[in-house]
């Protein structure tokens, strides 16, 4: 057996013992009804349950925001994993041995290293964690732990640690706990640093040491601070075979819960703001590693929450981050606030002086960024008719970027209340642009396609569609009797071409769930969606199984026979008064008998 069919066994299995329900109601508070269960979305915020999972298909299906799957799809998207590590975790959650992917050899090396790399951090991590809570040479940086209200608790939940001065300790003691290939390694990570005479020293001196963990947590880096003010201020790990910087959020991997229960994530600037926020009751945050946002970032809080905020500074610097981060939110179809803090505060003075209370208040109210953005645009331009021209061109792209007509139109009419300007004015400008725009997509060979419109589904090949989806298996024969030609141009085209490839794919064999898994999101997936969790269309007798189920298909297959030949006696039909008004009588004789077949055929 191939490695590619001994993990699809894997996932066939899992699929067999997991219990979806179980899993997601261990994240969200069901309620049965029925066969189904129903719960508030945890991928977006609702008040009314439009969250439904069907036990019998063992899938989930949003009717609030489309997302659906099966019990790989949810603990992919609730828990930010890819499918590897989903599949990972299940099968250590029921004991069920994944074969090994065959490696090439410099594959097998790489990932040999890559797993040195994270176990050299974890043990330099250790070090510094026992260096922390053990040395007489550490009691500045208890203290100082202390005095920003970190307590131990949380040191211990972050792995806080120590690396010590150079006064107390020399410039090696990480180098001089490592040995033979280690120190090489370490060198790498940014751990210690190549000295040019030959030798190493540490990298990290005099330091508060932060563990910087993936979505695995596995520690990827570090980042150190001083215990005063001296620059620079932070040091992180330099990027390596482990550790990108621009797709690692500082905290994400232990307030993930928080996060995604909140459905925000709070963005501070430093990793003590982050910890002092923790320490006074703020949970749902996370910080960037000392970089500016970038689009992986946000990329990846995507499917946790429902809008992202960023809790910076007031000052030059804090604006222009914000600024800086529009055109991501937007591009990434984020939405993202921003809640600016009074001047000469960053958030651990904020909470300490104002509270929790307070901080909440203005978390609560934090703007939009493209409200911020055009209040800032105001600022710097001024409302002269040159400092409005100036600011609508610089609105222009963001309004491109909106995500519909309607927050586009919001967009114009809240902007020109501001500028007071007409908002018809601001939203022709944008659509006008915006065209220009799609007509350069459209002479590019590799741009998009728009969205097929298709046409309306009557209630004969609505059950037709519903019961291919719901007895997929049954293709071949529905196929024969016409099942393409009654489907094209309709919802179901795409669907049943979708369908007959995964056929081909698992040799005929094939669940309706496996459609849903496969089908990328958009109104294909959310008419299956809506199909798997309701009755079928059909005459009374709801969704049947074993001999009921080829009763249907009987039923089914001689409905498409009489549709197939209703279709052909009707071009028939208009073929026949066309050669009459033509007066092309000898081929109308042709014409008339071949209806008069048709229609016989309609009696039987």
């Amino acid at each position: 057996m191939s490695y590619q069919e001994s993990r699809d066994e894997v996932t066939r299995r899992i699929k067999e013992q997991a219990d979806i329900v179980q899993i997601i109601g261990e994240h969200v508070n069901l309620k049965r009804s029925g066969v189904r269960y129903l719960g508030l979305c945890p991928f977006h915020q609702e008040k009314t349950p439009s969250f439904s999972i069907h036990s019998g298909q063992q899938f989930f299906h949003c009717f609030g925001c489309g997302e659906s799957g099966d019990v790989f799809t949810f603990m992919m998207k609730y828990h930010g994993l890819d499918f590897p590590a989903a599949l990972k975790l299940l099968a250590e959650r029921y004991q069920i041995a994944l074969p090994e992917k065959p490696m090439s050899k410099q594959q097998q090396e790489l990932s040999e290293k890559k797993a040195k790399l994270f176990e050299l951090n974890a043990t330099a991590a250790s070090l510094f964690r026992s260096y922390l809570l053990d040395s007489n040479q550490a009691s500045k940086a208890r203290e100082y732990l202390q005095a920003r209200d970190i307590d131990p608790a949380l040191q211990e939940r972050y792995q806080l640690g120590y690396a010590p001065a150079v006064e107390a300790v020399g410039w090696n003691y990480l180098g001089s706990r490592l040995r033979g290939e280690q120190l090489k390694l370490a060198v790498e990570l940014g751990l210690l640093a190549q000295k040019e005479q030959g030798g190493t020293y540490d990298r990290f001196r005099g330091r508060i040491m932060f563990p910087i963990h993936d979505s695995r947590g596995r520690i990827a880096g570090f980042g150190g601070r001083v215990l005063g003010d001296d620059n620079p201020k932070y040091l992180n790990s330099p990027e390596s075979l482990i550790y990108t910087k621009s797709r690692l959020l500082f905290g994400l991997y232990n307030q993930g819960q928080a996060i995604r229960s909140s459905r925000r994530a709070v963005l501070v600037e430093g990793n003590f703001d982050l910890l002092s926020l923790i320490s006074k009751g703020f949970q749902p945050v996370a910080a960037p590693l000392g970089t500016a946002l970038t689009p992986e970032q946000v990329r990846m809080l995507r499917p946790m929450v429902d809008e992202v905020i960023l809790l910076f500074d007031g000052d030059s610097a804090g604006v222009k981050a914000a600024e800086r981060s529009v055109p991501i939110f937007l591009a990434e179809q984020v939405v993202g606030k921003v809640a600016l803090l009074p001047e000469n505060h960053d958030p651990d003075t904020f909470i300490r002086e104002k509270g929790l209370e307070k901080l909440n208040n203005l978390v609560d109210h934090a703007e939009t960024l493209p409200e911020f953005l055009v209040k800032r645009l105001v600022e710097r331009h001024g409302l002269s008719l040159d400092g409005k021209g100036a600011i609508v061109a610089e609105l222009m792209p963001l309004m491109e970027t909106a995500r519909s007509d309607l927050q586009r139109q919001m967009m114009a009419s809240h902007f020109a209340s501001i500028l007071d300007v007409d908002p018809q004015l601001l939203l022709a400008q944008a659509q006008t642009t915006l065209k220009n725009r799609v007509v350069e997509k459209r002479s590019d060979p590799a741009a998009r396609p728009a969205a097929p419109e298709y046409k309306p589904l009557d209630t004969g090949i609505k059950r037709v569609l519903a019961f291919l989806i719901l007895n997929p298996n049954h293709h071949g024969v529905l196929a024969e009797s016409g099942i393409g030609s009654v489907l094209a141009g309709t919802i179901g085209e795409v669907i049943e071409l979708q369908l007959k490839r995964l056929l081909e794919e698992h040799e005929n064999q094939l669940q309706p769930e496996d459609l849903l898994s496969a089908m990328i999101p958009g109104e294909e997936r959310e008419f299956v969606a809506e199909i798997l969790l309701k009755p079928p269309i059909s005459t009374g007798q709801g969704q049947v199984l074993g001999e009921q189920e080829n009763e249907e298909l009987d039923e089914i297959r001689d409905w498409l026979k009489r549709y197939v030949l209703s279709k052909e006696s009707n071009e028939l039909l208009k073929k026949i008064i066309k050669h009459q008004e033509l007066g092309d009588f000898s081929e109308l004789a042709v014409l008339l008998q071949e209806k008069a077949r048709i229609d016989n055929l309609l009696k039987e």
